[in-house]
């Protein structure tokens, strides 16, 4: 059997389809930080195998996609948000005075 990679919830994460809301929310679990802790650790003692530094450098790949992730996911609800403030004036007859 295949060990679990730290990088694997966040592939499962992606592949299961999200939302913005999710996007922002996501959190690695304490069993995933602390795994990556440790292998940056391992990294900066020089005990880290190559595998290992393999593993770390592509967690922290997905990490920076995911920051990025999360600043577009905030971009299209705090738009959702305006668009739901003009949608909810226009019913009202009500003019929009910020969006």
């Amino acid at each position: 059997m295949m060990a679990t990679k730290s990088y694997d919830e966040i592939i499962d994460f992606i592949a299961a389809g999200t939302t913005p809301e999710a996007v922002v929310a996501f959190r690695p679990s304490d069993s995933v930080q602390q795994r990556v802790a440790e292998l940056v650790e391992r990294s900066k003692d020089g005990s880290i195998s190559s595998e290992e530094q393999s593993e770390l450098e592509d967690y922290l790949q997905l990490e920076h996609i995911m920051i990025m992730a999360k600043a577009r996911a905030r971009q299209h609800t705090q738009l959702g948000k305006g668009c739901e403030r003009i949608a909810a004036a226009i019913r009202c007859g009500t003019r929009c005075v910020s969006v």
